[in-house]
């Protein structure tokens, strides 16, 4: 059977399991042309119909199995009205008790078992069967006892056997997982270990560079020539350091990362756009500036933009129908930024912080400042973010 013929038959078992009950009726029928004249039925076709009837049972033995018993014990009374078994009878009995054992679990298969086969035994003992009388009710007891059994055992044995198949393909399932995940954190083990002795490289080559063009400007007036050739290696050098933080950024970025943008970092300029940006998308917000900040490293101003720019986000997700104000304060050697809104507050997070305010506070640790974010007394949410000028490598104004 195919792979695809095998998927038909799992989506759609009453069709299948029709066409078996189909089969066992023609196979009845064949048993009753052929039979012997002093074993075959007075009225032919009458027994016909009883062994299409009794093979019903076969077509609901998986989507409906307990009636389907029901129904192969009440055509036990066929023997007693009409003096003789139906030919499908016995072949519907070791059926549903092959499938109870194969799909059920072992006290429902025997329960199962039982009422099948205890009627049986009871009719064989008091009611003698037509052209079977010299056979005896011993005999037909015991052979319906070690059919039963046969098909229980077997059943029994499919089952386990399919339970192995299933155990043995979730084991393999999770080995391929695990092996994944393990050649997953080898990598990562990796690129961080490479991306430790790149950073050191490069920190060696700024120093060098530092100590450089420290000696070129001090020698620059009374010897032009080694402070140019000291310059000349500062040049070289930064090059190389920048060749080294290309090769650091690609060992860090994933395959699951997208491609670098060429655009540059936005920075204390581009949060007047962004606040454009977030009127437009429905939340009022007002930007205020205390004091002139000085010249920022590229990587403070683009913490403070990111740090609006989250805190914006968040209060237009769950702020709902809300104003915010963003206010920047330059003041006693710190840039100071906060976000406050007049809303509900962010939603609530299973694990006490999300992954944005997560990403603000390793930020602003980076540069040794203070991250503060919760509720206001008077409603809505705050972030605040300090961040020392001095230890950020900016001048004040």
């Amino acid at each position: 059977m195919t792979n695809r013929a095998r998927a038909w038959a799992r989506r759609r078992p009453l069709a299948v399991d029709a066409c078996s009950a189909v089969a066992l009726m023609l196979l009845g029928a064949v048993f009753l042309l052929l039979a012997p004249p002093e074993l075959r039925p007075a009225q032919l076709w009458s027994a016909v119909g009883w062994s299409a009837l009794g093979a019903v049972p076969v077509a609901l033995r998986r989507v409906a199995p307990w009636p389907a018993v029901g129904a192969a014990v009440a055509t036990l009374a066929v023997p007693v009205l009409a003096r003789h078994a139906p030919a499908t009878q016995g072949l519907v009995f070791l059926v549903l008790t092959y499938t109870m054992a194969a799909h059920q679990r072992s006290r429902p298969a025997m329960l199962a078992a039982a009422l099948l086969w205890v009627p049986v035994v009871l009719v064989n003992l008091l009611v003698p069967l037509h052209g079977v009388l010299d056979t005896g009710p011993a005999y037909l007891v015991l052979n319906n006892l070690l059919s039963a059994s046969v098909a229980y055992t077997v059943g029994r044995a499919v089952q386990t056997r399919r339970q192995s198949t299933r155990m043995l393909r979730e084991r393999a399932r999770f080995a391929e997982a695990s092996q994944r995940s393990l050649a997953e954190q080898a990598v990562v083990d990796e690129r961080r270990r490479i991306a430790r002795e790149l950073h050191d490289v490069v920190a060696h080559q700024v120093s060098v560079m530092g100590v450089l063009a420290t000696g070129a400007r001090r020698v620059l007036r009374r010897d032009p020539d080694a402070a140019d050739e000291a310059m000349a290696t500062v040049e070289e050098t930064g090059r190389a350091t920048l060749r080294e933080l290309r090769r650091l950024l690609d060992v860090l970025r994933t395959d699951a990362e997208p491609a670098a943008e060429l655009t540059p970092q936005p920075g204390l300029t581009g949060i007047e756009a962004l606040v454009e940006q977030v009127r437009e998308a429905g939340l009022p917000v007002t930007l205020r500036v205390d004091g002139a900040p000085g010249p920022l490293e590229e990587g403070v101003a683009l913490t403070v933009y990111r740090i609006v720019q989250e805190a914006l986000t968040n209060a237009l997700k769950h702020a709902g129908r809300a104003t915010a104000l963003v206010r920047l304060t330059v003041a006693d050697g710190f840039l100071a930024v906060e976000v406050t809104d007049t809303g509900r507050g962010p939603a609530p997070v299973t694990d006490g912080i999300g992954h944005g305010l997560v990403g603000m506070r390793e930020r602003v640790a980076l540069y040794g400042g203070i991250l503060r974010t919760g509720p206001r007394p008077g409603g809505g949410f705050r972030v605040y973010a300090r961040i020392p000028l001095e230890s950020a490598g900016a001048v004040p104004a």
